[in-house]
């Protein structure tokens, strides 16, 4: 797919997505929206990909959320790819968090409004000494109804979520890894040092354990979904093994299956 708000990489197993609207501070149109759906879908079946890398062009913002000059009273207005908030939005932020592999926010710059609730929903957060945080939803006539506000709660507390809601203040990249917004400051210039440590680490480790322990961590606070998630991790792995496969070759041969050898003695 050829994209135009976003510019997709993949080297040595690190799948690199990066907002690419700098003279808009990374703001999002329905098109980034669409393209960075696309984009995580194509790292999440690609077996080559490890760990996935969110950040934004330019060293001025992160992503600043939804590009306001194109909001109406539907929705961000845009193209054929201008999907309902539900679609588009939630589905990035869901696709996020259920991809089977860790995502890094790489934050570069401002993280603000939509652009915060995409590093809180990121597995792991790397910022910039740089970087700013904050939401502007009730500044804005805006909010975030789901995981903007729950993981948030969960990250920094209720009262502090509440308060960087409510108040739309904006927060250092200090500030933010004390109150548990983040995980690591650096320097500018050792962002993409840091991010790359942390990549090599992750692509160190089991990535069928990585994956079962992401879809653990969101089993009890997504309910159906979550347990759904944590179920079918399971069951690819389940399809791996010769005890699932003699129930299928035992049914396309027009026999009974033989479960006898799988059974715990």
């Amino acid at each position: 797919m050829e994209f135009k708000e976003v510019i997709y990489s993949k080297k040595d197993g690190v799948a690199t997505i990066m907002i690419n609207r700098p003279e808009k501070y990374n703001a999002c149109t329905p098109v980034t929206i669409y393209e960075l759906t696309q984009a995580l879908t194509d790292a999440w079946v690609d077996t080559g990909v490890g760990v996935v890398v969110l950040t934004g062009a330019g060293d001025k913002a992160f992503c600043t959320g939804g590009d306001q000059s194109l909001r109406d009273k539907s929705g961000y207005i845009g193209t054929i790819a201008a999907l309902p908030l539900e679609v588009g939005w939630q589905q990035v932020s869901l696709l996020i968090r259920t991809i089977p592999k860790p995502v890094i926010a790489r934050v570069n710059g401002f993280a603000i409004g939509g652009g915060n609730v995409f590093q809180v929903v990121c597995d792991l957060s790397i910022a910039s000494e740089t970087a700013q945080f904050g939401q502007a939803g009730p500044r804005v006539g805006s909010f975030d109804p789901g995981y903007g506000t729950g993981d948030l709660a969960r990250a920094v507390g209720m009262k502090k979520a509440k308060e960087i809601w409510y108040l739309c203040r904006r927060y250092t990249a200090r500030e933010a890894l004390e109150m548990g917004l983040i995980n690591a400051v650096v320097p500018p210039d050792k962002l993409d040092e840091e991010v790359n440590k942390w990549c090599q680490e992750l692509l160190d480790k089991s990535p069928t354990a990585l994956k079962m322990l992401k879809y653990s961590f969101h089993g009890e606070t997504d309910g159906v979904m979550g347990i759904s998630n944590l179920g079918v991790g399971g069951l690819s792995m389940y399809y791996e093994t010769d005890e699932s496969l003699e129930g299928k070759t035992a049914f396309m041969e027009k026999r009974r299956p033989n479960y006898t050898k799988y059974r715990s003695k």
